[in-house]
């Protein structure tokens, strides 16, 4: 997400500093920039010329300090509240008071993160995966958050040729909230043995018009992912659409984690994928928990 949302950010004109949080080579983090525009270059997606145009708005380093002429900070580390807060207490001592801090988070609450640190100017912008193809951020905010800042958010987020949809800060926001309920029911309903899984995937994309099934989704999420975003919306709303289903529990526990894992509902070493034949035998012998 963070290597998306620098490309992007580069390709739009701004000057953006990428900063590899876990340290170590930073090149890598830029060749990845590089190969995704690259891809689209092959796809006819971009222009070569305009790639050249970007890199050279692009910086990539491990050094922290050196965010600390920038205007807007987004954060898109762990998914863990402690690790974030954090990070954003060491960022408040760098950055200018005018700087904006936004976090990437998807399901945490901005409140949390920004409590106690720098609540005015600390808002919510979660892009969606990947970074470069999907249009929406979703911008959230705080009662106190100043005014102009909601404001200057939404204009960076078209210049990045994207739309912003405010929302109120809260955990999941608009479009997890919704979402995580629809792929929890899709594993327990696979779970059940309802369908296999590219039925269930077919029956969603063909009945809905949903341009991927609800289990091809949650591998390419990532089924660890999927199982972090319910354990908090679980903990936050107690609402047992959110309960992830065992399923779901017992793929994480073996690895089996989606695409990027190579197997998890399907399996990857297969072209084009194909259901994973060890979850649909599980299934069938009933040996899950509840």
């Amino acid at each position: 997400m963070g290597t998306g949302i620098a490309e992007v950010c580069a390709l739009a004109g701004f000057e953006t500093v990428l900063v590899r949080g876990t340290g170590g080579d930073p090149k890598t983090a830029r060749d990845r920039v590089c190969k995704s525009m690259q891809q689209r270059v092959a796809r006819g997606k971009l222009d070569g010329e305009v790639v050249e145009r970007a890199l050279e708005h692009l910086e990539v380093t491990s050094d922290r300090d050196a965010l600390a002429t920038s205007e807007l900070v987004i954060e898109s580390i762990v998914e863990d509240l402690a690790v974030k807060r954090e990070l954003f207490a060491s960022l408040a001592k760098t950055l200018s008071p005018e700087a904006i801090l936004a976090t990437n988070t998807s399901t945490l609450r901005v409140s949390a993160l920004a409590d106690g640190i720098r609540p005015k100017r600390t808002i919510g912008l979660h892009f969606f995966s990947p970074v470069p193809a999907m249009n929406l951020v979703e911008l959230s905010y705080l009662p106190v958050t100043d005014p102009e800042v909601p404001a200057a958010a939404e204009r960076a987020i078209a210049q990045l040729g994207k739309t912003a949809v405010p929302v109120v800060d809260s955990s999941g926001f608009i479009v997890n909230r919704l979402l995580v309920p629809l792929l929890l029911n899709a594993i327990r309903a696979y779970e059940q043995g309802l369908a296999t899984a590219d039925q269930i995937d077919a029956a969603m994309r063909l009945g809905c018009g949903h341009p991927m099934g609800p289990l091809a989704l949650a591998d390419l999420i990532g089924l660890d992912v999927v199982y972090a975003m319910a354990k908090l919306l679980y903990t936050d709303f107690g609402d047992t659409c959110y309960r992830a289903p065992a399923l779901l529990r017992r793929l994480v526990q073996q690895d089996l984690l989606g695409k990027k894992s190579g197997r998890g509902l399907y399996d990857y070493a297969q072209k084009p994928p194909v259901p994973n034949a060890e979850v649909w035998e599980l299934i069938r012998s009933g040996q899950l928990a509840a």
